[in-house]
């Protein structure tokens, strides 16, 4: 099998076109495992920045009826969108932030349509897009809407470490409140179902993080984990699921206690991802879980401040090719 991976290099007056460009030149690198690189993007805005990287860049059409090939090196299949107008690296424009918002959208129903086997997002600059009039909250919700889906799960993954969000982009003041007894319940399911169906791991053993300091200390520090999350984790334990904790997060984050787990699950963003940064920055990989597809991508911004200096590093883009890739070879098994 080879895996037809659509990948969609996000904010044109990013660094994403840049990292188009050095992952189709990366390919005798990554050899070891095959894949159809589908860019959705404007055949001209690649070609043009290759022409600026000094680096080649053959651009193939893309047939969705012809059998998947390898993508040879210096090269990418192409299904072409167009800009409204030309892109200027470091200068976001709204009248190109529908341009995005459709290869996004397409790249959707790629998926859900059988027609790709899993998607790789390039970063997009949400402000720009929300200038634009188009409601925009971020990637993991235009993919949840597209597919229907209730609940999905953010989870980042750098080397043999796992974290999942039970909340994502909320202000502090509001993740107290976030923390009910059905969304835990929700995310962990997700989480769970995914490490067995996806990763192939038997019994996940999932690790989950008090919401207060010292978890609580026994509710002088907080009730939350008395009221809402010890309960929560008694009732799927009940239905057979291996969950350590509630833990202190500096407890959880050591290497005795990561090593009893294969994903932690923190309470909010900034609780677990700065640990996942610090341990694989610019080879993580972000991945989002109860989509009906696969779905990774970059774990950085837009970087406008270098976009067109030709400093960009591919790595993390790298890195979730090759989770898309994976994971849709242990599907197809």
């Amino acid at each position: 099998m080879i895996p037809r991976i659509a990948f969609t290099p996000g904010e044109p007056a990013g660094i994403g076109p840049e990292l188009a460009v050095r992952l189709a030149n990366s390919r005798a690198a990554d050899r070891r495992r095959a894949a159809q690189i589908v860019a959705l993007s404007d055949p001209d805005l690649l070609a043009d920045t290759a022409d600026r990287m000094n680096l080649p860049l053959n651009l193939i059409p893309f047939d969705p009826h012809a059998p998947a090939a390898d993508t040879p090196d210096g090269s990418l299949f192409v299904q072409p969108f167009r800009l409204a107008e030309t892109a200027v690296p470091g200068r976001l424009n709204v009248a190109n932030a529908p341009f995005v918002i459709d290869t996004l959208q397409s790249a959707a129903r790629g998926c859900l349509q059988r027609r790709f086997d899993a998607l790789v997002t390039g970063p997009v600059h949400k402000g720009i897009i929300n200038e634009a009039g188009v409601p925009f909250s971020g990637h993991t919700e235009l993919f949840a809407e597209a597919a229907g889906a209730e609940r999905v799960v953010m989870m980042l993954a750098a080397d043999e470490l796992r974290v999942a969000l039970a909340t994502t982009h909320l202000p502090l003041k509001d993740v107290s409140a976030a923390i009910t007894g059905e969304r835990l319940q929700q995310v962990i399911l997700i989480l769970h179902q995914s490490l067995r169906d996806q990763f192939r791991i038997g019994a996940p053993r999932i690790g989950v993080c008090g919401l207060n300091p010292h978890a609580g200390e026994g509710g002088h520090l907080g009730r939350e984990e008395i009221d809402v999350i010890e309960p929560t984790l008694d009732r799927l334990r009940a239905q057979g699921l291996h969950l350590l904790g509630p833990l202190p997060a500096d407890t959880l984050f050591t290497p005795p206690q990561l090593a009893r787990c294969d994903a932690v699950l923190a309470m909010y963003h900034d609780q677990g991802l700065p640990v996942l940064k610090f341990k694989g920055f610019g080879h993580a990989v972000n991945i989002t879980l109860g989509l009906p597809f696969i779905r990774t991508s970059v774990d950085h911004g837009t970087a406008l401040n270098i976009a067109g200096r030709n400093e960009a590093d591919c790595g993390s883009l790298r890195a979730a090719l090759a989770q898309a890739v994976q994971l849709a070879e242990l599907r197809a098994l």
